[in-house]
């Protein structure tokens, strides 16, 4: 028979567990769509760089390949744990995530340049926030990119800021996505 401070302690296990399998499933969910990224950022960054023109034509293509890469990870991820990870509403939230930049930078009126430091300031916030609620590998990862996106913003001049953003955006989300592989 166990007494009521180690029943306590029992659920206090079982509960602390329970978090951690939790947040070990968003880490390992979040490290695909980081390593995704990373790869989608660098290539829309060194190809832009390289035809300037085409810059808007790379980031669009870099969004449908994300959409599809979303539902293969998630497809990928049910078959191996009958958990759905992605379903309408992300695609919902991620629609209304870029609607609202899109809006931003057209009545904005930003340059490119300002552009190539907005979209990955403003989604980084949402990494940020996603930290807040399933841990703190989001907030570092967040924060650093930020960090060196201002960095490259105001210190790396001209076209340059584009292989800069692949390094630290497309660099850091694949960084960051295997550390939270490992985490």
């Amino acid at each position: 028979m166990i007494d009521s401070k180690q029943a306590t302690d029992a659920i206090a296990d079982i509960d602390e567990t329970v978090r951690r399998v939790r947040q070990s499933m968003i880490y390992q969910v979040s490290s695909l769509a980081l390593l995704m990224w990373g790869v989608l950022a660098f290539v829309a960054n060194i190809a832009g760089w390289f035809w300037p023109r085409y810059g808007l034509h790379f980031w669009i293509a870099a969004y449908a390949v994300s959409i599809a890469g979303f539902v293969a990870i998630g497809v990928y991820h049910r078959s191996r744990s009958r958990l759905r990870v992605f379903d309408r509403r992300y695609l919902l939230t991620f629609l209304l995530i870029a609607a609202f930049g899109i809006f931003v930078c057209y009545f904005g009126q930003f340059t490119p340049r300002q552009q190539t430091a907005f979209w990955p300031i403003y989604i980084m916030l949402f990494y940020m926030m996603a930290g807040v609620w399933f841990g703190t590998a989001f907030l570092v990862i967040g924060a650093a990119i930020i960090a060196l996106t201002l960095i490259g913003y105001y210190f790396i001049p001209g076209l340059s800021l584009l292989l800069w953003m692949a390094a630290v955006n497309g660099g850091g989300l694949t960084i960051g996505g295997l550390w939270m592989r490992r985490i």
